[in-house]
Parts: C-alpha cells; structure tokens; sequence
C-alpha cells in the first residue's frame, strides 16, 4: 500500500476528517515523514474512495470554502489492519536479520578476546 493511502486510513481510522485535516494530522502521526501535497491528497482520496476503503461523508461551507469530510468504510479498517500486520512482521524480519549480522560480525572479535 503506498504511503499515502495508509497515512489517508490510519488519520481517518480515528473518525470523519477533511482533507486539510488529513493532510495535517497525517504529518503530525508519520513525525513528519509524510507531507502530503493537495495533488497527491485528491488523487489518493478518489482511490480509495473508488477502490471502497472510504467514502465522502458529507460538506459544509466554511468561510466561503467548501470542505468535503470522509471517514473509512469498514473495509477500509480491515485493509489498514492487514497492512499493519504486514509491516509488522516486516519490522520482525528486519530486526532479527540485523540481529543476525551483528552476532555474526562480533563472534570473530569474540574469539580473538579469548
């Protein structure tokens, strides 16, 4: 799942949002890893929207500009779910992997202390 889209789910997991909203509180969650820019924003709202994970949720006006609100579908939740398991094991096997290496690389520094 590309980046945007997962920040888009994980902000709108926590309710209804707009995209000035999303784009802010997505930053905010990623530390500032993800900055997403207007373009990127809309493009990957009508996905995920088309693809079913979120759905529009109603407008308002406010001072003159429209905001447009989503919030994510119950099939959005469970797709954020499972790419969050898939991360998850990803981190796993990073983290042993380089656990391995580092035990690799100390066993022969080891072996000459003795």
């Amino acid at each position: 799942m590309p980046q945007p889209a997962f920040w888009i789910l994980t902000v709108l997991a926590a309710g209804r949002r707009h995209g000035y909203e999303i784009m802010r509180e997505a930053s905010e969650a990623s530390e500032g890893r993800v900055e997403l820019k207007v373009t990127t924003l809309y493009a990957a709202l009508e996905r995920l929207e088309r693809e079913g994970l979120i759905v529009a949720d109603g407008e308002e006006v406010v001072n003159g500009r429209a905001r447009r609100y989503y919030r994510i579908t119950d099939a959005g939740s469970g797709r954020l779910t499972r790419e969050i398991d898939v991360l998850a094991r990803s981190v796993r096997a990073a983290s042993e992997r380089l656990a391995q290496v580092r035990i690799a690389t100390l066993m022969p520094t080891l072996a000459e202390a003795r």
